[in-house]
């Protein structure tokens, strides 16, 4: 017989359902309405957990917490996942583990350099500047818009550590070439996923799961990413040191691995000497990094759940909205350059990026302003080039922190001629086309 207990939360999700059933279910596709580039896709059961999770009243990560990083570690094939508060959060928590001084003379230090994009988003790059690392940008190639592999000997110097790039929208990097440079180098490989969650790439034949090379790989769960939690991100790793110092490092810089709401089960509570602490002080309160609260919420944890269990179909949308625009675009090759995937891959696509060819006599402004005035959600490729945002300026009249390899060509042309539109899984057959009618409207004379 149920408690009295299980009634109520049965009658308190039935409810729920309800709710969704009558009020988020029934929205109507309006032709004409507005397009977005991305969006929230979930049913009742998201909401359901939600609930469920705020009826515990537990609130900071527990047991939807645990299932998820359990969960998302078996879907990349990796030892380890650790949930953050954003996929900003990961890339910070990824970069800083290793500068730890658990790492001897592997870890980064301050005046290290890193490879890097400036045709990225700003949040790749920042652990790094923040640091006090020296951050090196090389240049993409098109039209995979990734890192062009070419430049890496060249970018190498003695101070070299580490490589830190992202799968661009979904299309994941040459990734034979750079864990083979960064083997050769003794490199850090940090491999920004929060685009490319489901993106396969062949690795000796074998198909692997993006976020699953790296020493240390992100993901992202901000609303527009492949599934969301509202904020939220990962960090995965298969190296039990880095996952130590992953957990530290999220969890204020502790060095007790016990959960929230745990008291002992590490089994060194209070039975060892900690630097020049007191014997036997409470291993609770024992600091081995200067760390971050990063930790993900109940409630976050609980609707990712929701969603992980929704990701095959979601990816396999996303390729299949990408290939509707590929195939419907493909004419336009004289005044596009039209994203192709990198060879040996299977993207899971996060956007679909058009370039402006510069000879076309066609003005990305004159594009994006008549896609976003006919209802049409545009974006650029993140910052383009980032070296030309304000965010740089201090560091560019000094002409230190940073360095540059080649003439970054692409990047420039990114940021002068590149944009993209959505292939989310919410989109349907009838927005795909009339974000197809309204590019060939905008390009007649």
């Amino acid at each position: 017989m149920k408690s009295d207990e299980a009634r109520l939360r049965e009658n308190v999700l039935h409810a729920v359902r309800e709710y969704h059933d009558a009020v988020h279910a029934v929205k109507k596709e309006d032709p004409e309405g507005r397009i977005p580039y991305a969006g929230r896709v979930y049913d009742a059961e998201e909401m359901v957990r939600l609930v469920d999770a705020a009826l515990d009243f537990w609130l900071t990560a527990g047991r939807y917490a645990a299932s998820f990083e359990e969960r998302l570690a078996s879907f990349l094939g990796v030892k380890a996942s650790l949930l953050v508060n954003s996929g900003s959060s990961a890339n910070l928590l990824a970069f800083m583990c290793l500068t730890s001084p658990l790492l001897g003379e592997r870890r980064i230090c301050p005046g290290d350099e890193v490879i890097t994009l400036a045709a990225a988003f700003p949040t790749t790059v920042a652990p790094i500047v923040q640091y006090g690392a020296v951050p090196v940008f090389v240049d993409v190639s098109l039209p995979t818009y990734n890192l062009d592999c070419s430049w890496l000997e060249q970018a190498l110097s003695s101070r070299t550590k580490a490589v830190m790039v992202a799968h661009t929208l979904g299309n994941p990097f040459d990734v034979a070439q750079v864990i083979a440079f960064c083997r050769q180098h003794e490199l850090w490989l940090i491999e920004d996923n929060c685009d490319a969650l489901g993106s396969c790439y062949v690795a000796g034949g074998v198909p692997r799961l993006t976020g699953s090379f790296g020493h240390v790989a992100t993901c992202s769960f901000y609303p527009p990413h492949h599934i969301t939690m509202g904020e939220g991100g990962a960090v995965c790793t298969d190296d039990p040191l880095l996952r130590k110092i992953l957990a530290s490092l999220r969890d204020w810089g502790r060095d007790c691995t016990c959960r929230p709401g745990e008291d002992g089960r590490c089994g060194r509570r209070f039975s060892e000497k900690w630097g020049d602490l007191p014997l036997g002080y409470d291993h609770k309160y024992v600091y081995s990094h200067f760390g971050y609260n990063m930790k993900v919420t109940e409630l976050q944890a609980a609707v990712g759940c929701a969603q992980l269990d929704k990701l095959p179909r979601f990816i396999e949308a996303r390729k299949a909205n990408f290939a509707v625009l590929r195939n419907a675009l493909a004419d336009l090759e004289d005044i596009f350059i039209l994203p192709e995937a990198t060879s040996g891959t299977d993207p899971s696509w996060f956007g679909f990026l058009l370039t402006v060819r510069p000879q076309s006599g066609v003005s990305r402004e004159h594009l994006v302003t008549f896609l976003e005035q006919k209802g049409i959600q545009t974006r650029m490729l993140f910052a383009g080039n980032l070296l030309r945002h304000p965010c740089f300026d201090e560091m560019r009249r000094k002409s230190e922190g940073f360095r540059v390899v080649g003439s970054l060509e692409n990047t420039d042309l990114i940021a002068e001629n590149t944009f993209w539109i959505g292939v989310y899984p919410g989109m349907t057959d009838a927005m795909l086309y009339r974000m197809v009618r309204e590019i060939r409207r905008a390009l007649r004379p």
